[in-house]
């Protein structure tokens, strides 16, 4: 047998370990996107349900942007740090070991939001914000979805070395 004939099973194992992780990433794209669909069909651009004086309102918001609003404009720019922060991560995602769940559930959160996003800026250019809560600027459950992964990979870089014995 020779050394990729061994090595087939294993990459076959890890394939299969990173199911869950795939699908959790889809999970985010999929309702991402139909949220967003579900947004851009009932209302039209500028509007909000019920109304801009409610604590919390449903509006239709197209972001050229970044999150909270800044470098609008930035269109290039921002699909290329994107694609780059998308494929960034799928790259972590292929190589952390199988046993670090939370790490690999918070950069699935991460992936699924940053494609949401990334899919919005291919297709139009602009974003689709319609979460909006009163003094704070509108995002969208990509933006959630990233939000959590992020703090979730933060508080496993800080926890994490707390598990392994003192030496």
């Amino acid at each position: 047998m020779t050394a990729q004939q061994s090595a087939l099973p294993s990459r076959a194992a890890a394939a299969r370990s990173r199911g869950p992780y795939a699908l959790l990433a889809l999970v985010v794209l999929a309702a991402d996107q139909a949220t967003k669909a579900l947004v851009r069909a009932r209302l039209v651009e500028g509007e909000a349900w019920p109304s801009r004086d409610a604590w919390l309102a449903i509006s239709h918001v197209e972001n050229s942007g970044a999150a909270f609003g800044m470098f609008q404009g930035a269109g290039p720019f921002l699909l290329a740090a994107t694609v780059v922060g998308v494929a960034a991560v799928l790259a972590f995602l292929l190589v952390t070991p199988a046993i670090d769940r939370l790490y690999l559930g918070a950069l699935s959160l991460i992936l699924g939001g940053a494609s949401g996003n990334l899919i919005d800026r291919l297709a139009k250019g602009t974003v689709t914000d319609f979460i909006d809560p009163t003094h704070y600027p509108a995002f969208n459950l990509a933006d959630s979805a990233i939000v959590c992964g992020v703090l979730a990979v933060i508080a496993h870089s800080l926890f994490s070395g707390a598990r392994e014995p003192a030496r």
